[in-house]
Order: C-alpha cells, then structure tokens, then sequence
C-alpha cells in the first residue's frame, strides 16, 4: 500500500518507516521540519512538510499526494515539559485526528490506523482481572487525567465513525527502547533520581520494534472498526521493571517509598500506581503477530546495550 505516516519521524515512526518500507509499501512521512523530512527521504521515503495542527496548511502540503492508508502516530511526549507533553498529545489526539482525517479524505485513503493506549482502560487497580478489548475504554474521570482519557477516546471515535474509512485503533503498552521517554529514565536511575512506590501496580511494555511490527500487521490484516492491545506477553510490577533496569545499566537499586511520596509529580504518580493486566490475544488471533522481545526480561539487555 501506499501510506501516509504522520509522525514518521518519531519513536515508533521511524521503526515502522523502515519496517513498511521492508514489507513492500510506500511511505510518505509528514514532517514539521525540513531536516526530518530529509531524514525520511535518506531512509527511503517521501516526506511532506506540515504542521497537523493547521488544517489548512496540511491539506495544501498534501495536495497532489495519494495515498491508500493514514496512520496517525504522532504524540508530544518527547518533550521535556510533562505538563505541555500531555496536554499537546491531548491535541494531537482530538484535533490534530480531525485534521489527519480530513488529509486522509484529500489523498484519497481508505483505510485510518489511529494510535492509542491502554491506559484508556483507566487509571487504577484493575486487580487480577484481564483486559481484553470488549472492556469499557474512554470512561470519563475528573482532573487532568480525564483529560488525556477523553483525547484517547476522541481519537478513537472519530476515526471508527469516519464516513467511507476502515478506522482500526492500536492500544499500545509503554513503549521502551531506542526513544526519548527510555533515554530520560536511564539518566534518571543512573542518578538514582527515580524513585519507584513499594506497593506500585502492573504495567504492559512493548519494544518498540514489535510495536512497529504489530502496526504494520494491523495495516494489512486488521478489521475496520477494531482495536487491537499491543503489548508484550508479561505485565510488570514497575518496580521489577526498574530494578531489572538498573542491574542491566550497572545502576544501584531504585529508592522505595510509599505511594503517596510521588503525588507531588501528578503524572508519575497516576502511571506508577495504576495497575492492570492487558491481553495481547486478539492481536496475535486476527494479526498473526507475537512480539519478537516476548518480555522486559529479554528487552532490557537490548536496552542495556544501547545505552552504552
């Protein structure tokens, strides 16, 4: 397929750029600047100039070009200030859609991949019970938090009830590997800076090969109208998680607190007390996909290694 990837030059764009390019397809990234763009093009790719975020200056930098999918995969978590990160992410998620879909109708797709995540689910103890896709997702709650769960739920809505589109949503773990967000918690457990809750919850990773790898999947063999979980096959107490971080990066163990230590940084404290146990069944079923890095276990040397 021809496709048109907006956040080509991100986390898990630039592994899906090159793992679509692999599968035969043809890639045509949307940039904001002139220097990723060229990126795109040395890894084989056409690359569009544009700004999501502006209706009018994407559909005229998309004049002319044709395309059969749009995947959506860009966020604002590479910046440094989690305040703005989550609240420009938020955008992207309901406006910044709107946009892409109106791209998408331009370049004649037919076809809408959306990112997601799981923390849709929501932001607490789910207990021992597995989340599967048929669970409630996008409930609203109060505070900030609601409104990164209403972004998430915007996003998903617009693109399943998109007119004459086959929208597929892909709820994606916590990335790690090669991005900004695993470079960020290195430095901190090296400084020991990153202190993990004594009684903090379960967590679901994907390497972000694999979720490059699923999002391909989905592409050719996903159903309109479906989410898909994409994380690996083992939740992850954050604390385990961390302490198998540390040991790989030669680190002392991360300090222990009680839980409400972390309200003071909102955000952490919401992600490292929530808890839940996700299933990635129905994307290994109706994908034909498995992650290559099955755990954290086997992930984090890969981690370890490249930080060196």
């Amino acid at each position: 397929m021809r496709v048109l990837l907006a956040g080509a030059s991100g986390a898990v764009g630039r592994p899906l750029t090159r793992q679509l390019i692999a599968a035969g397809h043809e890639v045509v990234g949307i940039s904001r600047s002139q220097t990723n763009a060229e990126r795109l093009r040395n890894a084989g790719a056409e690359a569009v100039v544009a700004d999501v975020m502006d209706r009018e200056k994407l559909l005229a930098a998309v004049r002319g070009v044709r395309a059969d999918t749009v995947i959506h995969e860009l966020t604002a978590l590479g910046t440094t200030n989690m305040r703005e990160a989550l609240q420009g992410t938020n955008n992207l998620r309901t406006t910044g859609t709107t946009n892409l879909l109106a791209a998408a109708r331009a370049v004649g797709a037919h076809r809408f991949l959306t990112q997601s995540i799981v923390l849709g689910y929501g932001y607490r103890d789910h207990g021992p019970h597995v989340i599967t896709e048929d669970a409630a997702f996008g409930e609203p709650v109060g505070g900030k938090l609601g409104d990164a769960v209403a972004a998430m739920r915007s996003a998903e809505e617009q693109v399943f009830s998109a007119d004459e589109m086959e929208g597929i949503a892909l709820r994606y773990g916590f990335f790690y590997g090669q991005d900004s967000m695993t470079d960020m918690m290195v430095n901190l457990l090296r400084k020991r800076r990153l202190p993990v809750p004594s009684s903090g919850g379960f967590a679901n990773f994907i390497y972000l090969e694999d979720a490059a790898a699923a999002t391909v999947a989905a592409l050719e063999k996903g159903r309109a109208g479906q989410a898909y979980n994409i994380v690996d096959d083992e939740p992850v107490r954050w604390g385990d998680y961390l302490d198998t971080l540390a040991s790989g990066l030669g680190a002392r163990r991360p300090w222990r607190v009680p839980s409400w230590m972390l309200r003071a940084i909102p955000y952490a404290h919401a992600m490292m007390t929530t808890s839940m146990r996700v299933s990635n069944a129905k994307a290994k079923r109706e994908l034909g996909w498995a992650p290559a890095v099955p755990t954290y276990r086997e992930g984090i040397p890969l981690v370890a290694k490249a930080s060196r």
